[in-house]
């Protein structure tokens, strides 16, 4: 508990990212969740102005912000984070280039780094000028096919009431290999050479989420080996990224389709690190554990009703609920 006169550290979150990403729907989901919200202040005043402030605090900076320079937001934020009242996460906004030239073109507005010239070539010098803020951002959203209600959810997942209770949490995707590979992807696992459900007629329209496609994926002769290996590395790194501060990992399985291997390994993976995480909080006494989330990207943009784009926790789980079958603990993460 704060000590009375004490003052919590003050959560603030620096938005930035490419013309056209996002920044300003992220400002407005996080000023729904509490945030006060600033808008492009200059730069030499950001520093003043945070160490001033008196509760939570979202600013956008980007490439219209006067002074702007990728290198001086980053001297900035280290300067920032040396005082321990402070809390200070950097969010990065991005989306395709296909996608910031039709948002551009439905708007009819000029980019802001080609006001005469073409909107290609404001886009290609953004993000060579802000590259430095992608490499060193804590969260990357890429808002390429993300609606706005779902984009409102994960800021909310992300910064919203209780977001501060849980030192990690962990993303998991499946998603398809011919769609491309998840951007915000910090690892990446193949399961392409597993056998196929997509070949079995009575299979093919059903997901990994059936009960029987999961059966068909675990009866390959290395599934078990395979995801082993997967949950042993992940339970060695988990518990290194909470150590070095990190507030978000994802995890992506990719498979042909999307919609079956992938999909499977992915619940499977979600329930043993929830109950993962479960364990390891009780033994360590604190929460140096995680919470997980589940993403079915092409079931997601399919239109699959089981597919919680962005939005479904996984509950922790006591050990007693370890061995229960894939079906219920479903269930239960739906209700959670």
């Amino acid at each position: 508990m704060t000590a009375p006169g004490e003052r919590t550290s003050l959560a603030v979150v620096i938005v930035t990212g490419l013309s056209g990403g996002g920044k300003a729907s992220i400002l407005r989901a996080l000023e729904d969740v509490g945030y006060e919200a600033v808008d492009n202040p200059p730069l030499t005043m950001l520093e003043e102005m945070i160490a001033r402030g008196d509760q939570k605090l979202a600013v956008g900076i980007d490439a219209r912000t006067r002074g702007f320079d990728a290198a001086g937001v980053l001297d900035a934020i280290a300067r920032l984070r040396t005082n321990p009242g402070l809390r200070i996460q950097l969010v990065y906004a991005r989306a395709d280039e296909s996608t910031l030239q039709r948002r551009y073109t439905e708007t009819r507005r000029r980019h802001p780094l080609a006001p005469q010239g073409m909107v290609a070539d404001g886009i290609a010098a953004e993000i060579a000028l802000t590259e430095p803020l992608l490499e060193n951002a804590d969260l990357v959203v890429d808002t390429s096919g993300l609606p706005i209600a779902n984009l409102r959810r994960l800021i909310e997942r992300h910064f919203g009431a209780g977001s501060d209770e849980v030192p990690l949490v962990v993303s998991l995707m499946s998603f398809a290999y011919p769609k491309g590979l998840p951007r915000e992807a910090d690892l990446v696992f193949d399961a392409r050479f597993l056998r196929n459900p997509h070949y079995d007629p009575i299979l093919r329209p059903r997901t990994g989420m059936d009960p029987a496609v999961g059966a068909y994926v675990d009866a390959d002769p290395d599934f078990n080996e395979f995801f082993a290996r997967i949950a042993e590395l992940i339970e060695l790194v988990l518990p290194r990224f909470v150590q070095e501060g990190k507030k978000y990992a994802t995890i992506t399985i990719g498979c042909t389709g999307g919609r079956h291997r992938s999909v499977h390994l992915i619940e499977k993976l979600a329930n043993h690190l929830a109950s993962r995480a479960s364990t390891r909080q009780v033994t360590d006494g604190n929460d140096t554990g995680w919470r997980v989330f589940v993403t079915h990207r092409e079931l997601a943009r399919d239109g699959e009703p089981d597919a919680f784009l962005m939005d479904r926790p996984v509950a922790r789980r006591d050990e007693t609920d370890i061995d229960k079958p894939a079906q219920a603990l479903s269930v239960q993460a739906q209700e959670a």
